[in-house]
């Protein structure tokens, strides 16, 4: 039975970092979108990368940036992966040498498929949620049953997943991997390590039931 893996976003100081890593996350992410109040310094981000331990993959989120931005903060920090969240084309996502993942907003009209051959590239993609003017980070989750379930084992879902719909979220869609970033806040940009722990506990009940 496949493990569920999980990445814990929006992380900006070592504690948060520290208790992710010891609940058992598979990444980390950072964000670069300075009107995110998770928004980190490429030399904040390079501090907490070298905190990281073995086999733990650092994620940089970017979106709609340019590539002197983002060449700049690779310069600086360590990433082991790109997530692009904006309206990047797959060419500007592959031009820079990382191993990248595609952000995909779940508007009324989205053809997954087709997404799914145009970022052939990608590492993996992202389901979050569709907010007009919002990159992500809305909070709220989307209606998993719109993942068509070929596509489904290969996703990452992300979008309002907290401790107290994981277990659900992974039960019905059994995605490759969950994001997870406000439901286990507790202010915008400070992690409450309880929910850290309760949405892994959420996780591993879930890969029970797959």
């Amino acid at each position: 039975m496949p493990r569920t893996r999980v990445k814990i976003c929006g992380l900006t100081c070592e504690s948060d970092l520290d208790a992710a890593v010891a609940a058992g996350a598979d990444a980390v992410g950072f964000v670069f979108h300075p009107s995110s109040p998770r928004a980190l310094t490429p030399e904040q981000a390079r501090c907490l990368c070298d905190h990281l331990p073995p086999f733990v993959s650092a994620v940089g989120l970017f979106v709609d940036a340019t590539s002197e931005t983002i060449r700049a903060t690779l310069d600086q920090a360590p990433l082991d992966l790109l997530q692009f969240h904006g309206d990047e084309a797959p060419e500007f996502c592959a031009s820079f040498g990382r191993r990248w993942i595609k952000a995909l907003r779940m508007r009324p009209d989205i053809d997954l498929n087709a997404e799914r051959v145009r970022f052939a590239g990608a590492a993996g993609l992202l389901l979050d949620t569709f907010e007009p003017g919002r990159a992500g980070g809305t909070g709220q989750r989307f209606d998993w049953a719109r993942i068509p379930p070929d596509i489904a084992p290969s996703i990452v879902l992300a979008g309002g997943l907290d401790p107290s719909n994981v277990t659900d979220a992974i039960t019905q869609v059994r995605p490759y991997a969950v994001d997870v970033s406000g439901g286990v806040e507790a202010v915008k940009g400070i992690k409450d390590h309880a929910k850290i722990f309760a949405f892994m506990q959420g996780v591993r009940h879930g890969d029970t039931r797959r």
